[in-house]
């Protein structure tokens, strides 16, 4: 018996280039980034003050009042996806909602609420925590929620391995379809943690670019100059769904999932591993699963954070892997544009991965000022680029030693 096949259907996404997923697509092709000014908290007193925030963010034509006061900012961002995403695939929810399932990931998760309710509890005491302090900060209450509006009641959860959560919650989405458990799955993540709490620990850490003077260059990843990433939110959720059943209801189809990666370094909570061994066996796992050879693979989705430990390790995880083949590889990181999402990071960069399979553009890098000897592979610099993909890698690592790779491509009979 042949393996099932898992076809992408549906994308929703929200982002600090376009709060759907036609706006995202739009400020990819135009090199565009979200980089601005730091207005969710007065960011004065920080040592960074500028970041990649959803402005201008309405989710009350997705979500009722009743529920957005159930929900933390995080777990509307995936709401927003998730209905677009629904939208976008034309799937009846109704037609057997035991076999269809929601999994999201998010690297913090509720953050915010955690926030404003100690502020709460120290300024007023305990009887004026919310009731609905605890449903807001639950990191799956995006999963819960999207499953209770659109009446999925198969596989529900969520995932949390730092900025590699959605990643995983897409891996474990490929996995329940694979094995039969579902049809169909809503999956993806999203994240909100700019918040004074979550800027001043990646402050504190120094791991975020300070380049207040000149925030719009500062996400430069694969440069000698780069120093940090800059920090975004949003999300985005996608329909993935078996071959057939795609079929038989004639939907739309993006590109074929093909493969799933996941390793540890098991080497240091924060720092990757520089020898770099289980990045190099999570794209080599993502690749075998997904029955291609590695010189099928022309285009990846670099994790690229533009800090100085990632990029180097990545590349030269890249090199290791495909060694000759690695010099006509096209090596990107949509970071540049959108920022670092943490937890939502994979899932809205397997979103201009897909769109880039199925429009024939590669996404770029901007910011490319002054390259790295260290990272010397063809990063598409600074404009998109026309090119047909035919397999593509997306690469997450998060803190913690979490290695997550997808391996996408066109459908092929």
């Amino acid at each position: 018996m042949s393996r099932r096949r898992v076809v992408i259907t549906g994308i929703g996404v929200v982002s600090p280039i376009g709060h759907d997923l036609a706006a995202f697509w739009n400020g990819i092709l135009e090199g565009r980034n979200g980089v601005g000014p730091i207005t969710l908290f007065d960011a004065s007193e920080f040592r960074t003050r500028f970041a990649m925030e959803v402005s201008d963010f309405d989710p009350e034509s997705t979500i009722s009042r009743k529920t957005l006061r159930q929900l933390d900012r995080f777990a509307q961002f995936a709401m927003v996806a998730a209905s677009e995403a629904m939208e976008d695939s034309g799937l009846d929810p109704s037609g057997d909602p035991s076999r269809y399932g929601v999994i999201t990931g998010s690297g913090i998760g509720g953050l915010g609420v955690m926030e404003t309710q100690h502020e709460n509890y120290m300024n007023r005491g305990p009887s004026r925590i919310s009731p609905y302090f605890v449903p807001k900060m639950m990191l799956n209450s995006g999963a819960g929620q999207i499953a209770i509006q659109h009446g999925f009641q198969g596989s529900n959860f969520s995932t949390v391995s730092a900025c590699a959560s959605s990643q995983h919650a897409l891996g474990m989405a490929l996995e329940s379809v694979i094995s039969g458990r579902c049809d169909a799955v809503l999956a993806g993540g999203s994240e909100a943690a700019i918040t004074p709490l979550g800027i001043g620990g990646f402050c504190a850490m120094k791991a975020m670019s300070t380049r207040n003077d000149d925030p719009s260059t500062a996400m430069r990843p694969f440069q000698v100059s780069r120093d940090g990433f800059v920090m975004g939110e949003g999300g985005a959720i996608f329909l993935l769904e078996e071959l057939e059943h795609a079929r038989r209801r004639g939907a739309q189809i993006y590109c074929e999932i093909l493969g799933f990666g996941s390793t540890d370094d098991a080497h240091h909570i924060t720092a990757p591993d520089p020898d770099s061994k289980m990045a190099i066996e999570v794209m080599r796992a993502a690749v075998n699963q997904g029955g291609r050879n590695l010189e099928d693979v022309n285009y990846i989705n670099a994790h690229g954070t533009s800090t100085q430990l990632n990029d180097v390790m990545e590349m030269a995880a890249i090199r290791q892997l495909f060694g000759d083949h690695a010099e006509q590889l096209m090596v990107s990181s949509t970071k540049s544009q959108v920022g670092h999402l943490l937890g939502a990071s994979g899932a809205v960069e397997l979103a201009a991965v897909a769109l880039g399979i199925r429009e024939g553009v590669v996404p770029a890098t901007i910011n490319q000022v002054d390259p790295d000897p260290e990272c010397d592979l063809d990063t598409v610099p600074d404009e998109p680029r026309e090119a047909r993909i035919e397999v593509a890698l997306s690469n997450s690592f998060g803190f913690g030693g979490h290695n997550a790779c997808l391996c996408i491509g066109r459908l092929k009979d």
